[in-house]
């Protein structure tokens, strides 16, 4: 027979549902991301949608525990690459959208997933995307508290 203790109190571990509030900010303090206006994000640990670094931040947290952590890049969304940039026709994009730099969009993978991508240059037919993580080369800090755990 097993017995709980009233003072135990549950603790996030591997194949919990965790019920959270993040936020994501630069180093500077500029925001990214964040729940705070919002409803409690949820996952579950290893499903693959939390990075692997932000998982172990709150492996062994229980509900009301709030973690506050500065991630270097190589931790995170790692530093751009050169080859991660490629030109593209003008003519590929929906005729919608007024091209401009600075402009991120969603591009579909030939596998059918999405992935960003942020036009950095214009030229008279072509415009430069770079597919790097938006955070990439950037330190990010992660603020939590741990909302519910099933």
């Amino acid at each position: 027979m097993t017995t709980s203790n009233p003072n135990d109190k549950k603790k996030v571990e591997n194949d919990s549902t965790v019920s959270m509030h993040f936020s994501l900010t630069l180093a500077d303090g500029t925001a990214v991301d964040g729940t705070a206006d919002g409803e409690p994000m949820t996952f579950t640990m290893g499903d693959g949608s939390m990075i692997t670094v932000l998982e172990q931040v709150i492996l062994d947290l229980s509900v009301g525990d709030k973690q506050q952590v500065s991630l270097d890049p190589r931790d995170t969304f790692g530093f751009p690459e050169e080859d991660n940039k490629h030109w593209m026709n003008k003519s590929e994009f929906d005729l919608d959208v007024e091209l401009e730099e600075g402009l991120l969009i969603e591009f579909s993978t030939p596998a059918g997933d999405q992935i960003p991508g942020i036009l950095v240059e214009m030229a008279d037919d072509k415009v430069l995307v770079d597919f790097n993580h938006p955070l990439a080369g950037h330190e990010v800090v992660f603020s939590v508290e741990i909302v519910d755990i099933k």
